[in-house]
């Protein structure tokens, strides 16, 4: 299957062109609304599209709050924690935008980084664009044995979906909407990252990665993602590239 035609989109068609922001959200009432700023703040226009994934702190009062205040523009509360990929479903299928970023709502990645990240896409050029952690931009400095297991994981996808990416379990993957909605989703947490990819590869999107900045948590402060999910990820690679 080939990735649908489409008509390029041009820097100069700010009027014409929309980006949905889809956040998948869970437990984070420290971050939120620093991050729903830091959205408001990027220079485009924007529909903003949250889910709370059954959040126990707090977090879906707040955002409930945001959404009356019109700082959210559409809000999805689902009845219990299903995961990540499973909230992101539930937001692309509430999209509107002729483009879609997914942006995590714990800080880690900034919205500085759209321009150069939705620019081969704005431009025509590319169907997705991925920010990769590992071309060079600045990154607050971590896990080893994290930096391993995701390189590990990028090779092995690239390995079946041949192609060269550096950071396939990046958060930033940036899509043309009509392209992101036609995929046939059904991962629930973690297995998203490597089921789009092997997805966006089957329908032969053009990819574009660029560099971006990050600035990782460390456990104590919040981060959710663990060895167990990295284990899994192997097997939704395999799944999603040979089975389904």
């Amino acid at each position: 299957m080939t990735a649908p035609r489409h008509t390029p989109l041009t820097p100069l068609d700010l009027n014409a062109w929309r980006l949905s922001v889809l956040i998948p959200v869970y437990n984070e009432a420290a971050t939120i609304d620093a991050v729903v700023d830091r959205v408001h703040a990027a220079p485009m226009p924007k529909e903003i599209v949250c889910v709370d994934d059954g959040s126990s702190d707090g977090t879906r009062d707040r955002l409930q709050e945001l959404y009356a205040a019109g700082r959210i523009h559409k809000l999805i509360l689902q009845p219990e924690n299903r995961g990540k990929g499973a909230a992101i479903r539930a937001a692309l299928a509430a999209s509107t935008g002729q483009v879609v970023i997914v942006q995590d709502a714990d800080l880690e990645y900034s919205p500085a980084d759209w321009p150069v990240l939705l620019q081969p896409i704005i431009d025509g050029r590319a169907d997705a664009s991925f920010g990769s952690r590992f071309l060079g931009g600045p990154h607050r400095v971590l896990y080893f044995w994290h930096s391993v297991g995701n390189r590990a994981l990028t090779t092995f996808s690239n390995m079946l979906t041949n192609l060269n990416l550096t950071d396939m379990e990046t958060c930033y993957k940036a899509m043309r909407g009509d392209l992101a909605r036609s995929l046939s989703l059904t991962s629930n947490r973690f297995g998203f990252e490597p089921e789009v990819t092997a997805r966006l590869a089957r329908a032969r999107a053009r990819i574009f990665e660029v560099p971006i900045s990050y600035s990782g948590r460390t456990y104590a402060e919040g981060k959710k993602i663990n060895w167990k999910d990295g284990v899994a990820a192997f097997w939704h690679i395999l799944k999603y590239n040979l089975l389904a």
